[in-house]
């Protein structure tokens, strides 16, 4: 078989695996079926389970129930005056017994233990991957105060963008953020979707690094598009949500500091607020091109989406 059409056919299958990824994460209350899903991928339900095994080295029902307990994980953490057996209706647990004994086996301690035992770091507990070690360290705190930044809450409109997905470490990701970016920008600009003076490019965090196994990690980056844009089958389309967003506006000397930013976000400015991590994923967006900046500072927004606390 010729080399660009094998490769070709497999991007398929991972663009077709991403919209059913998109669409457990938005719709994690629901209770899903094979005929569903393999209709949103546009496979026969009599072979989509094999191919969704194949392709994520983990069952469907398997991945199903993994993202719903990292997902109660997190409810745990943060939103401490919520009843584990709340978190398993809203999970769509179909009683609170069932939870109990698929969160045990998969964390190997109870809910109730769980929370117990992590809740005195859930400030943390959420922070997207860092690029360098310092974040475990107050090394942080001193480089921290070298970033000049401001935090506003703004509502922010629902966008659009076509994105291309990595999974895996977060370090192999920092290898090859670079080409995911030039294909998106490339595919858009053939498109006539780019000019050099209004592009926003947002790199997705889809799992907690502190839950999520390392080698199972989402990282979406993307590209805002309009709505109603046609995309090629490379890439994946999806909406960011609208909804309210602290928005941390760093300037920072070098990419090694995007974890000092996180952190700085989620350790000291998140307590203080008044606000808590709401449902929506976080997401960083670019706001330059550092290699034209005379000194090679990042402007960076990163986004997180927050309630009342």
């Amino acid at each position: 078989m010729d080399s660009s059409i094998s490769q070709s056919t497999r991007q398929e299958y991972i663009s077709r695996i991403n919209l059913v990824q998109d669409y457990i994460e938005k719709n994690f209350d629901q209770t899903f079926t094979l005929e569903e899903l393999s209709d949103i991928a546009g496979f026969s339900k009599y072979h989509f389970h094999r191919i969704f095994s194949s392709f994520m080295n983990e069952t469907l029902y398997h991945y199903i129930t993994r993202q719903k307990l990292e997902k109660a994980a997190n409810y745990l953490l943060h939103t401490p005056h919520k009843s584990i057996t709340d978190i398993a209706y809203d999970l769509s647990f179909s009683n609170s017994a069932m939870f109990a004994r698929s969160f045990k086996k998969h964390y190997g301690m109870s809910a109730t233990t769980y929370r117990s035992m992590y809740s005195n770091n859930r400030k943390a507990g959420a922070v997207p991957p860092t690029y360098n070690e310092a974040v475990k360290t107050n090394e942080w705190r001193k480089s921290e105060m070298e970033m000049t930044y401001n935090v506003d809450v703004v509502d922010v409109e629902e966008m659009t963008v076509m994105y291309l997905r990595h999974v895996g470490a977060y370090s192999e990701f920092g290898k090859v953020f670079q080409e995911m970016i030039s294909k998106l920008v490339t595919s858009a600009s053939a498109k006539g979707l780019v000019n050099n003076f209004d592009i926003k490019l947002i790199t997705i965090y889809h799992d907690n690094p502190n839950i999520t196994e390392e080698n199972k990690l989402r990282t979406s980056v993307c590209l805002v598009i309009p709505t109603d844009t046609n995309i090629d089958d490379d890439f994946g389309k999806m909406t960011i949500q609208s909804g309210k967003y602290a928005i941390g506006q760093f300037e920072i000397d070098n990419g090694t500091q995007h974890g000092d930013a996180w952190k700085y976000l989620y350790s000291e400015w998140l307590p203080q607020s008044g606000y808590q991590p709401d449902d929506r994923s976080s997401f960083e967006m670019y706001m330059n091109d550092p290699n034209t900046h005379p000194e090679k500072k990042h402007f960076i927004d990163i986004y997180l989406p927050v309630k009342p606390l």
